[in-house]
């Protein structure tokens, strides 16, 4: 899928386990007549970095309405920025690229963990924080958004040559696709008012690790076990009761342990395929590679 040739909105900051790898398998899920069908809303409740949102947005025009949410602060309000003050956010990036580019790899490192401190202490403006959410995250260690038990963002410095900081051209096509996306911040449970007929969820929460080691979900301080993802298959369980469609994404325990079928027990009345994907974080090479990951769904194709 050559999604930069066909799609001028896309996603404006990089994203651990962002979907873009796997929106042909999810498109696949969906309805093979889904854009014949009349208006439809769509409702992500842990947007992250909208891969999907962006995509499925400009794929299927007859979704005349749509609802994303996510429980990161500064995510959300960079997303309302990027919809409501576009020109403004612009601005302050451009003055980002340009402070940052003049410096050599010292400076750079400087700078960096200067905004970052600025970004977690200081009592900054809706533009800035946005402005600052993604400069750091165009300039820090793999795109991580990843905070400590004090919610503070921790990702150390990245080495890039030339991080385009100000991408104008991203920012003014999703801002204009924004336009007709409400926008919330809160716990996913909270979407579950816009369930009924005519309505697609897709869901992608923290994905449940693989190891003690392969854990990159802590982007809240409150995290997301077991427990939370129970209580994620009850709400997709009462989106189905209220003829709500559903698409969800995780990780395949079957990876590391070949007898490890937590969520082939967990989802059992529902559709569960085994899709692969390329594993683009982690501190060991022999670790990164092809893997296979979970779309579950109550669509029955």
């Amino acid at each position: 899928m050559r999604r930069s040739n066909i799609y001028p909105a896309k996603p404006f900051v990089k994203w651990v386990g962002g979907k873009t790898q796997l929106l042909s398998d999810i498109k696949k899920t969906l309805p093979d007549d889904l854009s014949q069908q009349g208006a439809i809303t769509y409702v992500e409740p842990f947007v992250g970095g909208g891969a999907v949102l962006f995509w499925i947005l400009q794929e299927y025009p007859n979704i005349e309405k749509a609802i994303i949410n996510d429980i990161n602060e500064e995510l959300i309000c960079t997303y309302k920025v990027v919809r409501d003050k576009v020109d403004a956010l612009i601005s302050e990036l451009g003055s980002f690229q340009k402070e940052y580019c003049s410096l050599n790899d010292s400076m750079r490192k400087e700078y960096y963990i200067d905004q970052r401190k600025r970004f977690n202490e200081d009592e900054n403006s809706d533009v800035e924080t946005a402005a600052l959410f993604i400069f750091l995250n165009r300039t820090c260690f793999n795109g991580l958004y990843r905070v400590n038990s004090k919610g503070k963002f921790n990702v150390p410095h990245g080495k890039y040559v030339n991080p385009r900081i100000c991408d104008e051209e991203t920012l003014r096509a999703d801002s204009s696709l924004l336009q007709k996306v409400e926008i919330l911040c809160g716990d996913f449970a909270d979407t579950a008012c816009y369930a009924g007929k005519d309505v697609l969820y897709y869901l992608d929460p923290p994905y449940r690790p693989l190891s003690e080691t392969s854990s990159f979900t802590s982007y809240s301080k409150n995290g997301f076990d077991d427990t939370e993802q129970m209580r994620l298959r009850d709400f997709c369980e009462q989106l189905s009761f209220n003829k709500s469609l559903f698409v969800a994404s995780n990780s395949d325990p079957r990876n590391i342990d070949g007898d490890d079928n937590f969520f082939d027990k967990l989802y059992k009345p529902f559709s569960i395929r085994r899709v692969s994907a390329s594993r683009m974080v982690n501190s060991c090479a022999e670790g990164r590679g092809q893997i296979s990951e979970l779309i579950i769904s109550n669509v029955f194709n």
